[in-house]
């Protein structure tokens, strides 16, 4: 289950932190400002999925290697063309004569993609003071950025005058313990129940043995086995996964539209960038966004469950309803779903 906060609000730096709650794991959309996000979820962070690399989008890298420093660590980041050569240039910025001596491993994998479909993968060890000393692993670039037996990322790319990409994380699928079958069945709640999720995601066979185990008030251990198919039969509910989108910094055009209506269709949420009001289309145009009435529009069009506007401009400090109102009434189709491209 995800769980995601804007870290920021809806007018400071970029960046979405999303928690895969029950796991301890957690990925970031955008690397603005870290401040306001504590050292404990940063630690949960293991994928950042970066747009571009304008400086409100980006500011936090530093901060997040501050807190990775001498801890086992491995983080996969995600970003536009040049984001290797930007990634390094941060890494070279800083002195690093002592960290040979760490204990403890922290790896930055850093991805840039091309919008010609080509990706190519560069290692950062601290331990070696963050050389490059392994060749670089190119592939295909097809849309898909990371997959496992819990969720996927995939990412589209925009036109910001520069190309900038849109994320989606996807869980496969949920499985939900009905409480009311544990009583009913005299099942306790405990971190067992982590075990037998385990063995559904992984498609054990019905017949695979699931080991419950407790502490009763004296506090010796006890447990029981019982059968994956017709224990998961009793207790469990199976749903789809939830999707949660991510736009920012984008020009308004048909070719944009059309990319981000299909990267955020159905999604539970989509966090959607909404920086000037309609009134001031032609200055949004100008700067490569889009205005809240456009984003309410393409939510809608979109499909998705829940719209959350983000990334004001300045200029609206303290007028933030209007975008907000702006948006909504787009949504809810209040007004015009989609002006002409």
């Amino acid at each position: 289950m995800f769980n995601t906060v804007l870290v920021n609000g809806p007018g400071g730096d970029p960046c979405v932190y999303l928690e895969m709650k029950y796991r301890r794991r957690a990925l970031l959309f955008d690397l603005g400002d870290l401040q306001l996000l504590p050292s404990r979820n940063i630690l949960k962070v293991e994928h950042i999925c970066v747009s571009h690399t304008h400086m409100d989008h980006f500011i936090g890298f530093d901060q997040l290697v501050r807190i990775c420093l001498g801890r086992n660590r491995q983080i996969a980041l995600y970003g536009p063309p040049g984001f290797l050569d930007q990634v390094g240039s941060r890494l070279r910025a800083y002195t690093w004569n002592l960290v040979e001596q760490y204990v403890n491993e922290f790896n930055i994998i850093a991805t840039e993609f091309d919008p010609r479909g080509q990706m190519t993968t560069r290692r950062f060890s601290c331990r070696r003071g963050f050389r490059v000393e392994d060749e670089d692993e190119r592939g295909i670039f097809d849309g898909s950025l990371f997959a496992d037996r819990y969720f996927s990322l995939q990412a589209a790319f925009l036109d910001h005058r520069i190309p900038c990409l849109a994320f989606r994380a996807e869980e496969k699928r949920r499985i939900n313990i009905r409480k009311d079958a544990l009583g009913e069945e005299g099942l306790p709640v405990g971190p067992w129940l982590n075990g037998l999720k385990d063995c559904l995601v992984n498609d054990c066979p019905p017949d695979y043995p699931v080991r419950i185990w407790w502490k009763n008030a004296a506090g010796s251990l006890l447990e029981r086995w019982a059968p994956l198919g017709a224990l998961a039969d009793r207790i469990v509910k199976v749903t789809p996964g939830q999707k949660i989108a991510y736009v920012t910094d984008a020009l308004y055009s048909a070719d944009n539209a059309a990319i981000i209506v299909d990267l955020a269709r159905d999604a539970d949420i989509l966090y959607i960038e909404g920086s000037f009001l309609d009134a001031e289309a032609d200055l949004a145009a100008g700067k490569y966004h889009l205005t809240a009435r456009q984003a309410g529009a393409l939510a809608r069009e979109a499909g998705v469950k829940r719209m959350i506007l983000f990334h004001f401009s300045p200029k609206y400090r303290g007028r933030e309803d209007q975008l907000i109102a702006e948006a909504n009434a787009a949504f809810n189709g209040h007004s015009d779903q989609r002006e002409a491209l």
